[in-house]
């Protein structure tokens, strides 16, 4: 098995450009981590002259094995932004068959030490994220459009299980709940009263957003340390020059969402400039 996993990969090994490989599993209790697929070969190198991916798919007897080829910049992506957990799984529990100059292995832990100001970005990009969620879910059960007043609060509820592990210095994996069921079993709860609860809809909906807010204000200092040591950097800022900072694109849409809630919590404070127009005002932003 071992010569015909090599023969798959050792082309690619084998270029100046590439980086090192890693074998994965399938994981009986957790299926979906390789697609179903029961190896996944990752080859990660510094330059892919078209697409940032390349995946290919091989059949050995009862076997199935994808190899997949990644740029070195849209792994590390992938790590900061938590935006494809099973590759984040992959970096961690993979195992090198092939590292030029030892990438992987200081890859993998850098992982594990999990760095204070990667931490920092990835709670605020979780944050943020957070914030969006929670606010169309309340927009929603407003206007009493519950079952979407629902499924956005099941998707904040997820990220504030998210929150709370990356608070506790750990990567969230796949199988979240059972991470926060046991580093946070406030959060679970909450889950549990959503998803399990006899109550209707409304009622699970309305008595979730009461416990919720004081968990999400709660978590304002920390998930904001990295937007406020950004902002602390000068007076006010336009929002077009927070959306364009280069550490502050990786937020997105949401970014947008967060300052207004920040504005409504007076954490941040709006700053009037006068325009050309009379009465008519620029709104910058500065942290209080």
């Amino acid at each position: 098995m071992e010569d015909i996993l090599r023969h798959i990969y050792q082309e690619r090994a084998s270029m100046e450009n590439s980086l090192g490989v890693l074998q994965i599993y399938k994981k009986p209790h957790i299926p979906a981590i390789t697609n179903n697929f029961d190896i996944i070969l990752l080859v990660i190198v510094y330059d892919i002259e078209k697409e940032p991916t390349i995946l290919k798919h091989y059949r050995f007897e009862d076997l199935k094995i994808a190899l997949q080829i990644v740029s070195d910049q849209q792994l590390k992506e992938w790590l900061l932004l938590g935006t494809n957990r099973k590759i984040v799984e992959w970096v961690h529990v993979g195992k090198i068959l092939f590292d030029k100059n030892d990438y992987l292995s200081n890859l993998q832990n850098e992982f594990k030490d999990f760095p204070l100001y990667e931490r920092e970005i990835k709670t605020g990009i979780e944050f943020a994220k957070l914030i969006r969620r929670y606010w169309m879910a309340k927009g929603f059960f407003e206007t009493k459009q519950f079952m979407d007043a629902f499924n956005h609060t099941i998707h904040s509820l997820h990220h504030l299980a998210r929150l709370a592990i990356i608070e506790k210095g750990l990567h969230p994996e796949l199988t979240v709940w059972n991470q926060v069921k046991q580093l946070d079993p406030e959060i679970y709860k909450l889950y549990e009263e959503l998803t399990k609860s006899e109550e209707p809809i409304e009622k699970r909906l309305e008595l979730l957003f009461i416990a919720s807010e004081f968990l999400i204000y709660s978590r304002t200092s920390s998930g904001i340390k990295h937007l406020e040591k950004i902002l602390k950097m000068q007076s006010d800022w336009s929002m077009n020059e927070i959306k364009s900072h280069p550490e502050l694109i990786y937020y997105g849409t949401d970014l947008n969402i967060l300052i207004e809630y920040l504005v409504e919590k007076e954490v941040i404070e709006l700053v009037q400039v006068e325009s050309k127009t009379p009465r008519l005002f620029h709104i910058k932003y500065k942290m209080k």
